[in-house]
């Protein structure tokens, strides 16, 4: 959550005739600002100014209130002019700090803060707006330093509290984590999104105590429109696609509302080019790029032009200088506020504007608030609806989005004929073979394996996982080394389903190639539900490895399913626990088999849809071109299904 401004607070007591007059014009002014009626709070206060260019409460609460309506450089000539008349009022240097922050501005913003702290360094609210700025620029040991200050001035301090909890968890202190989100919910047991929050913290952590109560309190607060939970790690436990989609509506609704600023609406495809603008946070060794890499560098240069609008930050590496080559032009957006972004898009004439995050990752959604392009789209990046008006389309396909489906989703559903997931087939697998020993695998074992991330394993999957280690004697379950409370809670899972903890190998973070290598080493792949593998999946199927899945009832449940339908292996999609316990348990005693579909999936690589990256990429290209006719014929978005 990011630092907001003070409620405008009382005026100050009239120390003379002319003051005592502006009091109660101020006073309505705070009073329509308060209600949300901020035009006409503007004109009062702009009015007051107009006969006092001085009154420091009509400087300090204009500024705020020019700071939500987007009017940023109004409101730092406000704060600059309040802090001529009286600079020793902390919260005044806090609420500049908090525009200069939303403004990327973040060295400005600290000396703000840095002003604040100056004239009253007990001032809470200082130390908090410290902290968010230093956690939004990955600085985690001093944005917990500065949260532990503002808690230590004012205990019970909610937003603190939940902030902390947020650094923690990106620190991997995943029990300190769960803790502070305890906290939070304990100072106030509606604060918003923190038990969605607390969820998902003790899902990386797998930590299931208490979670089906918390899951069952978590989805009556979705019926009920509340503010619960994030959409993203609503995912991990949710298999309901209906409250699926309430969730995104409320999120976005709380935090990245429509935002009018103006642009005038544009007809798309009225270049020689169609411009088409991905904006992404993972321009790097990243899941998102990993997939998409090679699609971005085969678009059609005759017939679009391709822009880049990246949000995170350049990691040297060697797929990340592939990626600036794909682009016709690669922008860094990650300093610029949401609105300098969006007119930085809206000045590039962009037809059709890509969201690759969604609620994952470093996102941008405040800038597709704005409506900069004529058509906006959604893909890839978060498997399901932004629950956003102002997106048009969300790119699926038919297993993941089937028609019955359709109504969750606040976008149009653009359905591709085959996988909606691109593939690189130049993804370089290193040649080293490992050895099972290496790996610190037993030689001779069956060995069952899971990439997933941590928030994905279920106690209904775990004991699933369980039964059939149980089932085929001497196995082992090859897991990702996500952090070290996951796997000592996973452990102690395992023993109380009578499994030996020394039968779940945790494997350490490589580099991509050398982790795709390794996949080598694994006989089996299991699948998660109800959020399943997604690029796991194809990293998997990449190096060879078969896939066992149970098809969910979401989009993010249903994505094996459509890998292994793409790749020529729908005999691997299962509809039942049973069935899925039963499929895995069966290969792992069927050699024969086994090795059958081995030889079948390396036959597939080759020829099937989901790693013909130049079809994907072409089909894409037709749902563009689909969109944009739609739009220049003056009709509205509807949903599209493209031909195979």
């Amino acid at each position: 959550m990011q630092p907001t401004p003070e409620r405008p607070p009382a005026p100050k007591p009239a120390a003379d005739p002319v003051a005592a007059a502006i009091r109660p014009i101020l006073e309505r002014a705070i009073a329509l600002h308060k209600a949300g009626r901020l035009i006409e709070a503007r004109a009062v206060y702009e009015a007051i100014l107009a006969s006092q260019p001085r009154q420091f409460d009509a400087l300090n609460n204009l500024g705020v209130l020019c700071k939500a309506l987007h009017d940023h450089r109004r409101a730092l000539e406000l704060f600059d002019r309040a802090a001529e008349v009286d600079p020793g009022v902390a919260s005044l240097h806090v609420n500049r700090g908090n525009l200069l922050a939303m403004t990327k501005r973040h060295d400005e913003a600290l000396a703000s803060y840095d002003r604040a702290l100056a004239v009253r360094p007990t001032h809470a609210d200082a130390h908090y707006a410290r902290g968010c700025l230093e956690k939004d620029r990955g600085r985690y040991d001093a944005a917990l330093a500065c949260f532990d200050r503002a808690i230590g001035l004012r205990p019970g301090y909610a937003d603190a509290h939940y902030e902390r909890g947020m650094v923690l968890q990106g620190m991997q202190r995943l029990d300190d984590a769960v803790a502070a989100f305890g906290e939070t919910l304990r100072i106030d047991p509606v604060y918003p999104f923190a038990k969605g929050s607390l969820l998902h913290a003790k899902m990386l952590a797998c930590d299931w105590t208490g979670l089906e109560a918390l899951d069952r309190s978590l989805r009556a607060d979705v019926a009920a429109s509340r503010r619960a939970a994030r959409p993203f790690g609503y995912q991990g436990l949710c298999d309901d696609e209906a409250s699926l989609r309430r969730c995104a509506e409320i999120f976005t609704a709380s935090r990245f509302p429509r935002t009018d600023v103006g642009f005038p609406r544009r007809m798309p495809g009225s270049g020689p080019k169609l411009r088409i603008g991905y904006v992404c946070g993972e321009f790097r060794e990243q899941a998102t790029s990993i997939l998409m890499a090679e699609a971005w560098s085969l678009h059609d240069r005759n017939a679009f032009e391709l822009h880049a609008f990246d949000n995170g930050w350049n990691d040297g590496s060697p797929r990340r200088e592939r990626l600036e080559r794909s682009f016709d032009r690669f922008t860094d957006i990650s300093a610029l506020s949401d609105l300098d972004a969006a007119r930085l898009v809206h000045e590039r004439g962009i037809d059709v504007l890509v969201d690759m995050n969604g609620f994952f990752g470093r996102g941008r959604q405040g800038v597709f608030a704005m409506r900069p392009a004529p058509i906006q789209v959604t893909y890839l990046g978060f498997p399901g609806t932004t629950g956003a008006d102002y997106m048009d389309y969300l790119i699926a396909d038919r297993t993941v989005v089937p028609d019955a489906s359709r109504a969750h989703y606040r976008e149009q559903v653009v359905r591709l004929p085959h996988s909606y997931q691109a593939n690189d087939r130049q993804r370089p697998m290193s040649e080293r073979r490992f050895t099972r020993d290496e790996l610190g695998l037993p030689e001779r074992a069956f060995v069952f394996c899971c990439f997933n991330n941590s928030y994905k394993i279920t106690p209904a999957t775990f004991s699933s996982w369980m039964r059939i280690l149980l089932a085929v004697e001497g196995s082992v379950l090859w897991l990702r080394d996500a952090n070290p409370v996951a796997a000592d809670n996973l452990r102690r899972e395992a023993e109380r389903r009578g499994v030996f903890g020394e039968r779940l190998v945790f494997a350490p973070i490589m580099p991509p190639p050398e982790h795709l290598s390794r996949h080598r080493a694994a006989d089996l792949v299991l699948d998660t539900l109800p959020y399943n593998a997604h690029t796991t999946a194809s990293d998997a199927l990449w190096a060879g490895v078969p896939l066992v899945t149970l098809e969910g009832r979401t989009f993010p449940g249903r994505v094996a399913a459509s890998l292994l339908e793409a790749v020529g292996l729908p005999g691997l999609v299962t509809r039942s626990a049973a069935d899925y316990e039963a499929l895995a348990i069966g290969l792992a005693r069927d050699p024969a088999r086994l090795a059958e579909l081995r030889t079948a999936l390396v036959r597939q690589r080759g020829v099937a849809p989901l790693f013909d990256t130049p079809r994907t990429v072409a089909h894409l290209e037709t749902a563009f071109r689909a969109m944009v006719a739609r739009a220049r014929a003056g009709l509205p978005p509807t949903a599209i299904d493209i031909a195979a």
